[in-house]
């Protein structure tokens, strides 16, 4: 139990550090500009330092509670197969649901595609290091 809380926080501390580096960059500010005038003017950081600690914590579970099924070896196998079916449902669903809905250059969604690929495929490595190692 004590590992799962580590790495789910720990986790959670890495969605805050990915999404900060995925969505402030500038390439990132330049293509996320048709949502500013319905973007808040101040982020809410206490709410999204938790949201990003739970989802850590969730996520950490989802992929404790898969492990077992997932194909290949067990950490590059299990980390690219979760990272996969995360960032499906996660991120590829999302952007599909925003690209029928508002008026956003293709260009935006690619690269929120882009950036959500690699933000889960980070979360399932450092999962499946983080639990054959502790």
């Amino acid at each position: 139990m004590a590992t799962y809380l580590l790495v789910g926080l720990a986790s959670g501390v890495l969605f805050i550090v990915l999404d900060g580096l995925l969505n402030a960059n500038p390439i990132a500010q330049r293509l996320n500009a048709p949502y500013r005038p319905i973007a808040r003017d101040r982020l809410m950081l206490v709410p999204a330092i938790v949201i990003d600690l739970l989802l850590g914590l969730v996520m950490a579970a989802i992929f404790l509670y898969l492990y077992g099924s997932f194909p290949g070896s067990p950490v590059a196998g299990a980390a690219i197969s979760f990272g996969l079916l995360a960032w499906f449902f996660r991120v590829l669903m999302n952007a599909l649901s925003q690209w029928v809905k508002f008026n956003v250059p293709v260009k935006t969604h690619l690269y929120a595609v882009a950036a959500g690929l690699l933000e889960m495929l980070v979360l399932g490595f450092f999962y499946a290091w983080a639990f054959r190692t502790f």
